[in-house]
């Protein structure tokens, strides 16, 4: 994905990308309206469930207003089964080269996972600028990030933070100028979805959506 994607400044606008695993489609509407009324309007869906590519299609048609994406692409087939349903953009737990290729060729605005320098330049040759830096928590935050994209900051890269950001530590990571936005697992846990409980999500949402707003 390029910086200067369109789908790369909803993200940035926003701030906070949503990331689910849904296990039924029933409630893949009601978690994405729970997210907007929060103010949030960018999820992914993770590919660890059967329902993630049927809820993409439901939210896409019947909502909108929010950017759907798919997380957890780690094999090339996968990439055509997410623009076949209509996925925006596709994240990766890695650097996979084979994954990366396929959603450059399938014309997916795709984002990577890193953690390493060695990651970041296998990604590079395939004009990737948004990379998904995770998992942040513990491999080192903020701090790690720092020092393993310094030596590429001529590029102009931006990384999406994942896994082990909170509420609580989000304004950290978004004061960096290096990152375009934060992932965000707590706002819609698997059992909230499970139980239903939209309110809670988009108390969840709002939470993020000030902390955000602050920061921008």
């Amino acid at each position: 994905m390029k910086t200067d994607d369109p789908i790369a400044g909803r993200i940035a606008a926003s701030g906070v990308l949503a990331v689910l695993v849904i296990d039924r489609v029933e409630d893949a509407v009601a978690v994405a309206e729970a997210l907007l009324a929060g103010g949030v309007d960018a999820m992914e869906l993770t590919l660890r469930t059967e329902a993630a590519l049927p809820s993409l299609a439901v939210i896409s048609e019947q909502v909108p207003e929010m950017l759907v994406g798919i997380g957890t692409i780690i094999d090339p087939s996968q990439v055509m089964q997410v623009v076949d349903a209509g996925g925006a953009f596709g994240v990766a737990p890695g650097t996979n080269p084979g994954v990366i290729r396929a959603a450059a060729d399938a014309g997916l605005p795709f984002a990577p996972g890193i953690m390493t320098p060695s990651d970041i330049e296998r990604a590079l040759p395939f004009g990737c600028e948004i990379l998904k830096f995770f998992p942040a928590g513990s491999s080192g935050g903020l701090n790690h990030l720092r020092n393993i994209a310094a030596p590429y900051a001529h590029l102009g890269l931006k990384y999406i933070p994942l896994g082990g950001v909170t509420v609580d530590n989000m304004a950290d990571y978004l004061a960096g100028d290096i990152v375009a936005a934060v992932g965000g697992s707590w706002l819609a846990p698997r059992d909230l979805i499970a139980s239903g409980n939209w309110k809670e999500i988009t108390a969840r949402a709002k939470a993020a959506r000030a902390v955000a707003d602050q920061c921008r």
